[in-house]
């Protein structure tokens, strides 16, 4: 109760300050960003890939999320703005020579990375900033890309819009769209942020356009009338309008086939004048060249009364 000499109150036990709000030890922070996935929770293991946002994830557990949402808890929140495969990027890591795996070396505890930087042998800690390509998923130390610089140019081409070749694959990148930062603080990541919404949004408007553009042209080729194509024939078929040569013949032949033909005609000439009556009648009309009806079907062709 105090006040009775036997003990002083302090302004701690009279006034009731707020307790501090619990801070998170960042050096375990460090460990799960760059040691395990940012969605399973479990080691990182390779296939690793990185979303636009910079984190780190297992492939196969990634696959597990895409195919069941409900396989992790917390999914939606994560990784929610990954939506297939194409919204990440497989990364290419240099493996460190100093790392092993067996159980008596604990890796993490010790802070031994997996892998490091192929530039400056860095080790991929954490402690130090790390960042990807986006065009090819090559892992370099911050420091160890800017220290390799492309030459520079006596145009006034823009810096941003420079194309130069990844120091490990030789694939080209832009140092202002493809250099994507791993594991980035809360102000960058939002900055990733706005910039993935931004693209999305331009990729979405870009894709409207060319459908507007291909149902446009389709309607004006449905409204425009057939071209007409004439196909060439083949050199083994022969047009039928273009007639063919007439063999050439001999004047001596045809003089010879023209009396031939006369004599036939005299010949026939003769036969018939001298040809009897009874034989002409059969060459002659029997109607005496005068059209009489024909009887019935049953006395056709019949003498009749």
């Amino acid at each position: 109760m105090g006040n009775d000499g036997g003990s002083i109150p302090d302004r701690r036990d009279l006034v009731k300050t707020k307790a501090k709000a619990e801070q998170a030890d960042k050096n375990n922070q460090t460990l799960a960003a760059w040691f395990f996935c940012a969605l399973s929770k479990r080691p990182l293991q390779e296939p690793i890939v990185s979303c636009a946002l910079g984190k780190l994830y297992n492939k196969d557990a990634l696959l597990e999320y895409l195919l069941d949402k409900s396989a992790y808890g917390d999914g939606a929140k994560i990784c929610g703005h990954i939506k297939s495969l194409k919204d990440v990027v497989t990364l290419r890591l240099t493996p460190n020579p100093a790392y092993t795996s067996s159980p008596s070396d604990d890796s993490v505890t010790n802070k031994r990375a997996q892998f490091i930087c192929p530039l400056n042998l860095k080790e991929m800690t954490g402690n130090i900033p790390f960042v990807y390509l986006a065009t090819c998923g090559c892992v370099f130390s911050s420091a160890g890309l800017k220290a390799i610089s492309a030459p520079s140019s006596s145009s006034s081409e823009d810096e941003g819009s420079r194309k130069e070749p990844c120091p490990q694959c030789g694939k080209s990148f832009s140092r202002a769209d493809d250099v994507r930062t791993i594991n980035p603080t809360p102000d960058e990541q939002e900055k990733m942020m706005e910039k993935m919404l931004a693209a999305k949004a331009s990729a979405k408007t870009n894709k409207k356009k060319r459908k507007d553009l291909a149902s446009t042209n389709g309607a004006a080729e449905e409204v425009a009338p057939p071209s007409k194509r004439t196909k060439a024939a083949p050199d083994f078929v022969t047009t039928p309008d273009v007639p063919s040569p007439a063999p050439s013949i001999n004047p001596m032949v045809s003089s010879v086939a023209r009396k031939v033909t006369e004599q036939i005609a005299e010949e026939e000439k003769k036969r018939k004048a001298n040809m009897s009556k009874a034989i002409a009648s059969l060459y002659a009309p029997k109607d005496g060249g005068t059209k009489k009806e024909k009887g019935t079907f049953l006395t056709m062709n019949t003498f009749t009364r």
